[in-house]
Protein backbone atom coordinates (compact mmCIF):
# COMPACT_ATOMS: atom_id res chain seq x y z
CA UNK A 1 0.00 0.00 0.00
CA UNK A 2 1.59 3.33 -1.07
CA UNK A 3 2.01 6.11 1.04
CA UNK A 4 -0.72 8.37 -0.41
CA UNK A 5 -3.15 5.37 -0.04
CA UNK A 6 -2.62 5.57 3.93
CA UNK A 7 -3.01 8.81 4.23
CA UNK A 8 -5.73 8.96 2.04
CA UNK A 9 -7.33 6.27 4.32
CA UNK A 10 -6.08 7.77 8.00
CA UNK A 11 -7.93 11.53 6.05
CA UNK A 12 -11.11 9.96 5.73
CA UNK A 13 -11.25 7.56 9.15
CA UNK A 14 -14.08 8.40 11.35
CA UNK A 15 -11.66 9.40 14.22
CA UNK A 16 -9.91 12.27 11.96
CA UNK A 17 -13.30 12.90 10.54
CA UNK A 18 -14.84 13.59 14.56
CA UNK A 19 -11.68 15.53 15.13
CA UNK A 20 -12.56 18.27 12.28
CA UNK A 21 -15.61 18.45 13.46
CA UNK A 22 -15.09 19.41 16.92
CA UNK A 23 -12.13 21.75 15.44
CA UNK A 24 -14.64 23.27 13.03
CA UNK A 25 -17.71 23.32 16.58
CA UNK A 26 -14.70 25.18 18.82
CA UNK A 27 -13.95 27.67 15.31
CA UNK A 28 -17.40 28.75 15.18
CA UNK A 29 -17.66 29.82 18.77
CA UNK A 30 -14.36 31.26 19.09
CA UNK A 31 -15.61 33.45 16.06
CA UNK A 32 -18.33 34.00 17.91
CA UNK A 33 -16.70 35.40 20.57
CA UNK A 34 -14.38 37.63 19.25
CA UNK A 35 -17.60 39.75 18.55
CA UNK A 36 -17.88 40.63 22.30
CA UNK A 37 -15.85 43.20 23.60
CA UNK A 38 -16.24 41.70 27.23
CA UNK A 39 -14.75 38.28 25.66
CA UNK A 40 -12.35 40.24 24.13
CA UNK A 41 -11.17 41.94 26.80
CA UNK A 42 -10.39 39.25 29.07
CA UNK A 43 -9.35 36.41 26.58
CA UNK A 44 -8.82 38.18 23.85
CA UNK A 45 -5.06 36.65 22.71
CA UNK A 46 -6.46 33.46 23.77
CA UNK A 47 -9.19 33.09 21.20
CA UNK A 48 -7.33 34.61 18.73
CA UNK A 49 -4.65 31.96 19.08
CA UNK A 50 -7.45 29.34 19.34
CA UNK A 51 -8.46 31.06 16.16
CA UNK A 52 -5.41 30.30 14.36
CA UNK A 53 -4.97 27.33 15.63
CA UNK A 54 -8.02 26.37 14.14
CA UNK A 55 -7.04 27.81 10.73
CA UNK A 56 -3.64 26.00 10.45
CA UNK A 57 -5.28 22.78 11.11
CA UNK A 58 -7.55 23.70 8.12
CA UNK A 59 -4.75 24.33 5.99
CA UNK A 60 -3.03 21.17 7.18
CA UNK A 61 -5.68 19.10 6.43
CA UNK A 62 -6.24 20.65 2.87
CA UNK A 63 -2.40 20.08 2.08
CA UNK A 64 -2.77 16.40 3.17
CA UNK A 65 -5.95 15.77 0.91
CA UNK A 66 -3.65 17.56 -1.92
CA UNK A 67 -0.60 15.08 -1.41
CA UNK A 68 -3.22 12.16 -1.02
CA UNK A 69 -5.65 12.55 -3.86
CA UNK A 70 -3.48 14.75 -6.24
CA UNK A 71 -5.35 15.67 -9.00
CA UNK A 72 -8.76 13.71 -7.74
CA UNK A 73 -9.16 16.10 -4.92
CA UNK A 74 -10.78 18.71 -7.58
CA UNK A 75 -12.89 16.57 -8.68
CA UNK A 76 -14.99 16.19 -5.65
CA UNK A 77 -17.46 19.18 -5.04
CA UNK A 78 -16.86 18.90 -1.41
CA UNK A 79 -13.15 19.39 -1.60
CA UNK A 80 -13.65 22.31 -3.29
CA UNK A 81 -15.83 23.76 -0.93
CA UNK A 82 -13.64 23.27 1.52
CA UNK A 83 -10.55 25.01 -0.49
CA UNK A 84 -12.60 28.05 -1.36
CA UNK A 85 -13.81 28.13 2.43
CA UNK A 86 -10.21 28.00 4.29
CA UNK A 87 -8.39 29.87 0.86
CA UNK A 88 -10.84 32.89 1.92
CA UNK A 89 -9.62 33.04 5.62
CA UNK A 90 -5.65 32.92 4.08
CA UNK A 91 -6.76 36.06 2.09
CA UNK A 92 -5.23 39.42 3.58
CA UNK A 93 -7.81 41.65 5.40
CA UNK A 94 -6.50 44.76 5.22
CA UNK A 95 -7.14 47.64 3.30
CA UNK A 96 -10.22 46.89 1.24
CA UNK A 97 -10.36 43.21 1.46
CA UNK A 98 -11.42 44.68 5.44
CA UNK A 99 -14.89 42.71 4.48
CA UNK A 100 -13.24 39.57 3.99
CA UNK A 101 -12.58 39.56 8.29
CA UNK A 102 -16.20 39.22 7.89
CA UNK A 103 -16.32 36.12 5.85
CA UNK A 104 -13.85 34.37 8.60
CA UNK A 105 -17.34 32.15 9.61
CA UNK A 106 -17.99 30.92 6.44
CA UNK A 107 -15.18 28.03 7.93
CA UNK A 108 -18.32 26.99 9.95
CA UNK A 109 -19.72 25.95 6.67
CA UNK A 110 -17.63 23.79 6.33
CA UNK A 111 -19.08 21.25 8.75
CA UNK A 112 -21.61 20.51 5.94
CA UNK A 113 -18.76 18.92 4.27
CA UNK A 114 -17.72 16.94 6.98
CA UNK A 115 -21.24 15.73 8.51
CA UNK A 116 -22.95 13.05 6.23
CA UNK A 117 -26.29 14.25 7.10
CA UNK A 118 -25.73 17.91 6.41
CA UNK A 119 -24.45 17.04 3.56
CA UNK A 120 -27.02 14.64 2.32
CA UNK A 121 -29.38 17.91 3.03
CA UNK A 122 -27.56 20.10 0.94
CA UNK A 123 -26.95 17.73 -2.27
CA UNK A 124 -31.08 17.14 -2.19
CA UNK A 125 -31.30 21.43 -2.15
CA UNK A 126 -29.16 21.52 -5.49
CA UNK A 127 -31.22 18.41 -6.98
CA UNK A 128 -34.33 20.08 -6.80
CA UNK A 129 -32.82 23.14 -8.34
CA UNK A 130 -33.98 22.54 -11.51
CA UNK A 131 -37.54 21.28 -10.31
CA UNK A 132 -37.47 24.37 -8.18
CA UNK A 133 -36.36 26.86 -11.18
CA UNK A 134 -40.04 26.00 -12.46
CA UNK A 135 -42.08 26.71 -9.46
CA UNK A 136 -40.59 30.03 -9.20
CA UNK A 137 -41.23 31.29 -13.13
CA UNK A 138 -44.72 30.13 -11.39
CA UNK A 139 -44.67 31.81 -8.50
CA UNK A 140 -43.27 35.05 -10.31
CA UNK A 141 -46.38 35.09 -13.32
CA UNK A 142 -48.24 34.70 -10.10
CA UNK A 143 -47.00 37.26 -8.33
CA UNK A 144 -46.48 39.62 -11.54
CA UNK A 145 -50.34 39.04 -12.57
CA UNK A 146 -51.41 39.92 -8.74
CA UNK A 147 -49.45 42.88 -8.81
CA UNK A 148 -50.94 43.90 -12.05
CA UNK A 149 -54.85 43.56 -10.35
CA UNK A 150 -53.83 45.35 -6.97
CA UNK A 151 -52.26 47.77 -8.02
CA UNK A 152 -55.36 48.81 -10.96
CA UNK A 153 -57.91 48.17 -7.89
CA UNK A 154 -56.26 49.38 -4.90
CA UNK A 155 -53.91 51.62 -5.87
CA UNK A 156 -55.83 54.78 -5.63
CA UNK A 157 -56.68 54.49 -2.06
CA UNK A 158 -53.75 52.84 -0.69
CA UNK A 159 -50.71 54.00 -2.61
CA UNK A 160 -48.43 53.23 0.02
CA UNK A 161 -49.28 49.48 -0.19
CA UNK A 162 -50.36 49.19 -3.63
CA UNK A 163 -49.18 52.37 -5.36
CA UNK A 164 -46.85 50.90 -8.36
CA UNK A 165 -46.05 47.14 -9.55
CA UNK A 166 -43.38 47.26 -6.97
CA UNK A 167 -45.32 48.47 -4.32
CA UNK A 168 -47.42 46.28 -4.43
CA UNK A 169 -45.33 42.69 -5.39
CA UNK A 170 -43.88 43.95 -2.21
CA UNK A 171 -46.99 43.19 -0.04
CA UNK A 172 -48.18 40.22 -1.68
CA UNK A 173 -45.09 38.71 -0.31
CA UNK A 174 -45.66 39.94 2.74
CA UNK A 175 -49.52 38.46 2.59
CA UNK A 176 -48.07 35.35 1.12
CA UNK A 177 -45.58 34.87 4.28
CA UNK A 178 -49.12 35.71 6.63
CA UNK A 179 -47.26 38.33 8.18
CA UNK A 180 -49.79 40.84 9.33
CA UNK A 181 -51.77 39.89 6.17
CA UNK A 182 -55.15 40.23 7.93
CA UNK A 183 -55.25 43.31 10.57
CA UNK A 184 -51.96 44.91 8.40
CA UNK A 185 -53.47 44.80 5.39
CA UNK A 186 -56.64 42.77 3.99
CA UNK A 187 -58.60 44.49 6.86
CA UNK A 188 -57.80 47.89 6.07
CA UNK A 189 -58.00 47.38 2.42
CA UNK A 190 -62.02 46.13 2.93
CA UNK A 191 -63.08 48.47 5.05
CA UNK A 192 -63.15 50.40 1.44
CA UNK A 193 -63.38 47.44 -0.34
CA UNK A 194 -66.10 45.25 1.16
CA UNK A 195 -64.86 42.47 -2.11
CA UNK A 196 -61.61 42.15 -1.51
CA UNK A 197 -61.58 39.16 0.05
CA UNK A 198 -62.04 37.70 -3.03
CA UNK A 199 -58.91 38.63 -4.57
CA UNK A 200 -56.48 38.00 -1.07
CA UNK A 201 -57.85 34.68 0.41
CA UNK A 202 -57.21 32.85 -3.47
CA UNK A 203 -54.01 34.69 -4.07
CA UNK A 204 -53.31 33.05 -0.53
CA UNK A 205 -54.58 29.57 -1.12
CA UNK A 206 -52.35 29.39 -4.55
CA UNK A 207 -49.17 31.29 -3.24
CA UNK A 208 -48.80 30.07 0.54
CA UNK A 209 -50.67 26.61 0.65
CA UNK A 210 -50.24 25.28 -2.74
CA UNK A 211 -46.57 26.51 -4.57
CA UNK A 212 -45.03 27.10 -1.36
CA UNK A 213 -45.86 23.44 -0.51
CA UNK A 214 -45.19 22.18 -3.74
CA UNK A 215 -41.19 23.29 -3.45
CA UNK A 216 -40.98 21.80 -0.22
CA UNK A 217 -42.41 18.79 -1.23
CA UNK A 218 -39.57 19.00 -4.32
CA UNK A 219 -36.93 19.17 -1.68
CA UNK A 220 -38.07 16.68 0.65
CA UNK A 221 -38.08 14.19 -2.98
CA UNK A 222 -34.97 14.79 -3.68
CA UNK A 223 -33.41 14.24 -0.06
CA UNK A 224 -35.05 10.73 -0.29
CA UNK A 225 -33.76 10.32 -3.40
CA UNK A 226 -30.28 11.22 -2.59
CA UNK A 227 -30.29 9.34 0.62
CA UNK A 228 -31.48 6.20 -0.96
CA UNK A 229 -28.61 6.29 -3.46
CA UNK A 230 -26.41 6.78 -0.66
CA UNK A 231 -27.74 3.79 0.76
CA UNK A 232 -28.00 1.86 -2.57
CA UNK A 233 -24.23 2.49 -3.06
CA UNK A 234 -23.10 1.33 0.82
CA UNK A 235 -25.01 -1.55 0.03
CA UNK A 236 -23.00 -2.42 -2.75
CA UNK A 237 -19.52 -1.49 -1.36
CA UNK A 238 -20.83 -4.07 1.85
CA UNK A 239 -21.98 -6.79 -0.83
CA UNK A 240 -17.99 -5.76 -2.62
CA UNK A 241 -16.29 -6.45 0.74
CA UNK A 242 -18.44 -9.73 1.75
CA UNK A 243 -17.25 -11.34 -1.54
CA UNK A 244 -13.95 -10.19 -1.55
CA UNK A 245 -13.33 -11.33 2.08
CA UNK A 246 -14.93 -15.09 0.84
CA UNK A 247 -13.24 -15.49 -2.29
CA UNK A 248 -9.91 -14.86 0.29
CA UNK A 249 -11.25 -17.73 2.77
CA UNK A 250 -11.84 -19.69 -0.34
CA UNK A 251 -8.44 -19.39 -1.41
CA UNK A 252 -7.10 -19.78 1.79
CA UNK A 253 -8.84 -22.97 2.32
CA UNK A 254 -7.75 -24.27 -1.08
CA UNK A 255 -4.17 -23.44 -0.17
CA UNK A 256 -4.53 -25.69 2.86
CA UNK A 257 -5.65 -28.41 1.03
CA UNK A 258 -2.91 -28.18 -1.49
CA UNK A 259 -5.32 -27.78 -4.21
CA UNK A 260 -5.79 -24.99 -6.68
CA UNK A 261 -8.90 -22.82 -6.43
CA UNK A 262 -11.03 -23.52 -9.79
Amino acid sequence: MSIRTQLAAFLESPRVTTFIMAVIIVNAITLGLETSKAAMDFAGPVILLIDRICLGIFVAEILAKLVAYQLRFFRNGWNLFDFVIVGIALVPSAGGLSVLRALRILRVLRIISVAPSLRRVVEGFVTALPGMGSVFLLMALIFYIGAVMATKLFAANFPEWFGNLGLSAYSLFQIMTLESWSMGIVRPVMEIYPYAWMFFVPFIMVTTFAVVNLLVGLIVNSMQDAHAEESNAATDEYRDAVLQRLEAIEEHLHKRDGTKAP
